[in-house]
């Protein structure tokens, strides 16, 4: 069996991306760990690496084979974060303690916590999986449309995943009842089959230039987070019932997509993409400044990310840079 990686460093890139920025940015992982425990942070990030990369990656070829886009891949990336927070670290039924704490309770009903999961399922369709596939695409666009994993490797990765997915499942407690595995499995179903039946060119920008700045995308680019850090206030307070929190991650994303689709165009599009991914990134800069004095060195993540940005912006208005006529 030939294990073969055809542009190495893009399929790299990805794979420590997906971890880092839903982990290591927002101090999930704490980076202190690195110097506290340099053998618990390695194993962690390793198992970080097997399942969110993994995930990532596979999500991605899937989308090549198929020619699918956008749309197909915040669909799997739905089922990724099903599949990670509801059989793997069973959290989706966690009853308290972190990382769940107000939200093990408030929203909790037949066993499942139905706003910690559907916040979490929009968080890694979004920040674990389309994110890091947006960059990867931004510094790499040459090879966007290329498969990166030759049949055996494929199969390697499909097999670190699951394996990765089931050690988790085996050795975290808490884990679904009958009922709301079947439930979930039967979600995950849905999903796949969307995303596999859904037309490539669903989300698509419309043909011509953009009509939003690169500051409203960047504003833009920052609500998904924000509607996620006012549900966490809403539920540790409690004033509002739950419901009106599904219904603020709902009505928040739904007008960044309707938005996205009303005001984006073909034209200048990198750089449309660059703004509202530094949109994204931008807000968990903003959360790790309190988070410091809980995980201190967090702000030195958030640095290394904010020099990755700034390099990645010159590239790509590099590229977008008219070039100069040659006199005949």
């Amino acid at each position: 069996m030939r294990l073969l990686i055809r542009p190495r460093l893009p399929a790299i890139a990805l794979l420590l991306l997906a971890p880092s920025i839903p982990e290591l940015l927002t101090g999930s992982t704490p980076i202190t760990n690195l110097v506290l425990n340099p053998p618990a942070f390695a194993i962690n990030f390793l198992g970080d690496v097997g399942l969110y990369g993994t995930g990532a990656l596979l999500i991605r070829e899937f989308a090549v084979a198929y020619r699918k886009g956008w749309a197909s891949i915040l669909l799997l990336g739905a089922a990724y974060g099903i599949v990670e927070e509801g059989f793997a670290v069973h959290t989706f039924f966690q009853p308290s303690g972190p990382p769940v704490d107000a939200l093990g309770t408030y929203g909790h009903a037949f066993g499942v916590n139905w706003v910690w999961a559907l916040g979490l399922t929009v968080f890694h369709a979004t920040y674990s999986i389309a994110l890091p596939i947006l960059l990867t695409y931004l510094w790499f666009p040459e090879v966007r449309d290329r498969r990166w994993l030759d049949r055996g490797l494929l199969a390697l990765v499909a097999s670190v995943y699951l394996f990765v997915v089931s050690l988790f499942s085996f050795v975290v407690g808490h884990g679904p009842s009958p009922a709301a595995l079947a439930f979930f499995l039967g979600v995950v179903a849905v999903l796949l089959s969307l995303a596999y039946r859904l037309p490539g060119d669903l989300l698509r920008p419309r043909p011509g230039p953009a009509r939003i700045g690169r500051r409203g995308l960047v504003l833009l680019g920052t609500v998904e987070f924000d509607a996620w850090v006012a549900v966490i206030i809403l539920a540790s307070a409690r004033i509002v019932p739950a419901i009106a929190t599904v219904v603020l991650i709902v009505v928040a994303n739904a007008a960044v997509l309707a938005t996205l689709l009303r005001r984006v165009g073909t034209e200048d599009l990198e750089r449309t993409q660059f703004a509202f991914a530094a949109g994204m990134m931008a807000i968990l800069f903003v959360w790790d400044i309190p988070t410091e004095f809980a995980v201190p060195g967090i702000l030195g993540v958030s640095l290394l990310f904010a020099l990755l940005l700034y390099r990645l912006n010159r590239t790509v208005n590099a590229r977008a840079a008219p070039t100069p006529a040659v006199g005949g």
